[in-house]
This record gives C-alpha cells, sequence and structure tokens, in this order.
C-alpha cells in the first residue's frame, strides 16, 4: 500500500503548523520523517490518521485521494499509529487495551481468554514481561510505551506511523522492536519513524523526509546518502554541537542521600546507594528493572518495607512530595511530564511558581501574578523557554519547552537533591544538548542529581558512577569513564550476568 501527502498546510491559532508540505511513502519501505520539536512532524501524522483535517492539500491512498474524518475512518482504511501521546485506557487490562478496536466476541460477550491469548501474541513479541490481564495504570511509562506499540500491531495496518515509539524505552527493547519493523517491511508495510534518535534512523530507514518549522527541507531522500551532520544541519539550521559538560571536583564529597538495604512495596529488596553532594549518580536499568518506582518511593509515592533512607546522614521516611521539597529540599522531574511534572491548561508562569508559591503568598495568604512573574522571570531566561510570554498555556508548548518548565519549577525552589526521570524523552537533539549542559551545570554548583535514563548515551555523557538495576535490585556499578563502547558493554554484562543466572 502507498500512501502520498500532497501540498498539506494546517494552522492553529497563532500558528502555522504545516506549509505546503508532501511526502510519498511506499510499501515494504521505512520511511524517517525528522525535525525538531515543533516542526510539524506530530500535526503531519495526526492529519494521516484522521486526528485533524487538512486546512488545504490532499491525501491519496494507492493514487486515489481519501479523507478520513475520524480515526477509526484511518483504521478502516489500514492505517495505524503510535502517537506520541499516550492513547490507553488506564483501568482498562494491557489485554483490552491491546485489543481494544476488535475485542473477541463468544456468545455475545466478550472472550476475555481470546482477549488476553490475541493481546499475549503481539506483546511477546516485544516484552514477555508485561502481564496482559493487569491494569494498564500500573505500569511505568516505558511499559505503556510497548503496549501502544503491541496495540497499533494488532491492527495489522498496511501502513505504520509510529511518532517517538523508542522514547521511553531501552536499547533491548528498541533492538526487538527494529527486528519486527523488518519483517513488516519484508511484508510490504509502508512504515514512517520518527524519532529524535539519529543513530536509531541511520539503522532502520531507508528514506528519510526532513521538517523545519512547518515547511519542508528535504524530501524522500535515500538514507543511504545522507550523514549525520547534514541531517542534523537540515533539522536546526547549523551544525550539530557536542554538549559541554562543565568539570566538577573528582574527589569524593559529603553524602546527601543514602539508602540502607531498602524494601519497597513495589517489590525492590536490599537496593543500597549513596549519592554525593554535586554529583550525577545514574540508574540504568531494561524496562521494568524498578528504577522509576524507586525514584516515586523516596517521595512518597511507594510505601519503604524494610531497610532504611537517609538525608544528610538522618533517617527519614518521606510521606509526599510536599514533604521532600519543604523539609529535605529534594525535587522530582517525573519521566511523565504531562501527566505528572506539569498542569497543563495552566500557564508557564504558574507552572514554575508552583513550588514556591507559600513563599511567594501575602498576608491572606494569595499570591499576586506580579510577584510569580517576578520570581520566576529568571529562571525563563536562563533555561531560554522559548513561549511568547509567561502566561502562555504549558500544553502550547514543545515538549523540549515544556520540559525546560519542568526543570525551571525545581530550580526555582532551590532543591538541594534533584532526581531526573528521562530528562530527554521525546525531545529534540539541539534542545537535548542544553538540558545535558545544564544538568551538569547546576550539579557543578553543588546540586546533587540522581539520573534515570534509557538512553546509553545519554547515560554514559552525564553520569559520575552508574547504578545497573534488574529485577528491582542493583546488581552492579559501573565507573564512567564517557566512552561509549567500553562503558555500554561493561553495563549490558552485569545485566545478561544475571539473566543468565536466573535462567
Amino acid at each position: 500500500m502507498d500512501l502520498a501527502i500532497e501540498n498539506v498546510s494546517k494552522s492553529f491559532p497563532g500558528v502555522r503548523a504545516l506549509d505546503g508540505v508532501s511526502l510519498n511513502l511506499k510499501g515494504g519501505e521505512i520511511h524517517a520523517l525528522m525535525g525538531e520539536n515543533g516542526a510539524g512532524k506530530s500535526t503531519l501524522i495526526k492529519i494521516i490518521t484522521g486526528v485533524h483535517r487538512p486546512d488545504s492539500g490532499r491525501v491519496l491512498l494507492d493514487g486515489k485521494p481519501v479523507e478520513f474524518p475520524t480515526p477509526r475512518a484511518a483504521l478502516a482504511a489500514g492505517i495505524g499509529a503510535v502517537h506520541q501521546e499516550r492513547n490507553l485506557i488506564p483501568r482498562f487490562s494491557v489485554g483490552e487495551n491491546i485489543m481494544l478496536e476488535r475485542l473477541p466476541v463468544k456468545g455475545g460477550l466478550v472472550d476475555y481468554e481470546a482477549v488476553h491469548r490475541e493481546a499475549r501474541r503481539f506483546l511477546d513479541m516485544l516484552d514477555r514481561g508485561i502481564d496482559t490481564r493487569v491494569e494498564v495504570r500500573t505500569l511505568s511509562v516505558a511499559q505503556m510505551q510497548i503496549v501502544e506499540i503491541a496495540k497499533a500491531l494488532s491492527l495489522e495496518a498496511r501502513v505504520l506511523l509510529l511518532d517517538e515509539p523508542t522514547a521511553s524505552i531501552t536499547e533491548h527493547e528498541t533492538a526487538a522492536l527494529f527486528t519486527l519493523l523488518r519483517k513488516l517491511k519484508s511484508e510490504g508495510v509502508a512504515i514512517v519513524f520518527v524519532s529524535h534518535k539519529l543513530e536509531e534512523v541511520f539503522a532502520i530507514a531507508d528514506r528519510v523526509t526532513v521538517l523545519r518549522d512547518g515547511r519542508i527541507a528535504a524530501a524522500n531522500e535515500p538514507m543511504s546518502e545522507m550523514t549525520r551532520q547534514r541531517l542534523v544541519t537540515l533539522m536546526v539550521g547549523r551544525e550539530e554541537r557536542v554538549a559541554q559538560i562543565r568539570a566538577r571536583p573528582s574527589g569524593a564529597s559529603e553524602v546527601v542521600l543514602e539508602a540502607r538495604g531498602l524494601a519497597t512495596s513495589f517489590g525492590h529488596r536490599d537496593v543500597s546507594f549513596e549519592l554525593h553532594r554535586g554529583e550525577i549518580l545514574g540508574l540504568y536499568g531494561l524496562v521494568g528493572a524498578g528504577r522509576s518506582e524507586l525514584a516515586r518511593t523516596l517521595f512518597g509515592g511507594g510505601e519503604i518495607t524494610g531497610g532504611e533512607l537517609r538525608v544528610n546522614g538522618r533517617p527519614v521516611r518521606i510521606a509526599s512530595m510536599h514533604e521532600a521539597l519543604g523539609r529535605y529540599r529534594m525535587g522530582y522531574i517525573s519521566e511523565d511530564r504531562k501527566q505528572e511534572g506539569l498542569i497543563l491548561m495552566h500557564s508557564v508562569r504558574e507552572n514554575i511558581a508552583i513550588t514556591i508559591w507559600r513563599k511567594l503568598a501575602g498576608a491572606l495568604g494569595l499570591v499576586a501574578p506580579r510577584s510569580e512573574a517576578r520570581a520566576v522571570m529568571p529562571f525563563v531566561k536562563r533555561l531560554e523557554v522559548r513561549t511568547p510570554s509567561i502566561n502562555q498555556t504549558v500544553g502550547n508548548l514543545s515538549g523540549g519547552n515544556q520540559q525546560k518548565v519542568s526543570i525551571a519549577k525545581w530550580l526555582a525552589a532551590e532543591a538541594q537533591i534533584l532526581v531526573i526521570d528521562e530528562p530527554t524523552v521525546g525531545i529534540d537533539i539541539k534542545t537535548k544538548t542544553y538540558i545535558h549542559e545544564l544538568i551538569g551545570e547546576i550539579a557543578a554548583e553543588g546540586v546533587s542529581v540522581l539520573l534515570i535514563s534509557s538512553d546509553m548515551p545519554e547515560m554514559i555523557t552525564l553520569a559520575d558512577r552508574i547504578l545497573v538495576m534488574h529485577g528491582f535490585r542493583i546488581v552492579g556499578e559501573v565507573e564512567n569513564d564517557h566512552r561509549y563502547e567500553t562503558t555500554s558493554k561493561a553495563i549490558m554484562s552485569r545485566i545478561h550476568r544475571v539473566e543468565e543466572t536466573a535462567a
């Protein structure tokens, strides 16, 4: 099945998202769609799948003009998608979510045994460790991402659109997905692949189209003829800049956060680590290793059932995010910025100021917008948040600028211990470089960072030491020499050693 987009334009209030964009997608081919945050990639995918309707231009399927008034109409035409925003029903089971568009029926009722059997078939292509019978809301963000992909595969579409499918998953799960995509390609499926991870694009794509500011910067170019430097220049308008991470003292400093034999209600056991002042300590593991669950437990999102947590040498039991910040100056940048990190319907000003409202409140406990503005502007400037105004609704910003706002609110609160979970998920290469430098900068200023990332190159760029997690336990520690080949091999060898022992 071939799909073509001809001269499509789309505007939203105050923004021209697409301006005369064309794309040719052929069966049996993987076509990369590249561009910075806000370039128009997700808008184009939503037009193809019937979420948005174009202002002008047309969509052709096998040479015939088509219109999709709804996403279900696009599905009926054989077009499936994994959107950047998750589209799962939290209180439905994994199996129900995967099979939602074609639930098996027996005797007029849903055949739940068939639901889970069929869901298992698609899920096993990617991850055997996720139970189809658990509610989606109990999963980590990375596991939800895998369920989203399995759901798209279950549609057995002839055109498959993948918008940042690997944003929250590690190289291990990505390798399984790529094996599957190559198989679908050999069966004649037409695939669009969107990613900010350039190494993935070069590994999987046959052709590439680049968008910049809603326009075509390069169209249908063979990936074999594209260089990394040229691709970056097409996307951002200049050559790629390597992150400059500020040097920090190498000697051991005081311990500010310590876990001693922690056990949690999530299933962690015997977890021990020390985080020093001004250190970036990495936590790396495959999907389901328990990294994000450990982070949430530190802030009262799970129960500590054994062992001890210490902050600045004193045993603590933290009940909430509010207590963590107020008593211990701890902040948490969640991997799920849209659901947990930001209030999307509120302004940039309000989102950054939320952690310091008490400090800004007047005699009657009210916070004046003018006081908020004065307090947040230095952080908007420091992080170079691109927004028409600090009164702009955060939900209208690009993903990269949303992440900057999420970081800014904890800098405003003067957090001294910062847990950062997936700092650059779904963020373009230019903004990623900036955020890497910012994390290095705040660590150099004495802030202690516990860094969780599924992006191995990111982890190796930033972390001083790397703790390796598997099965809700810490199974090793790697001293980071910041060389990808040696450090990645050391990390994966520890994971493989545990898996071989378990087998």
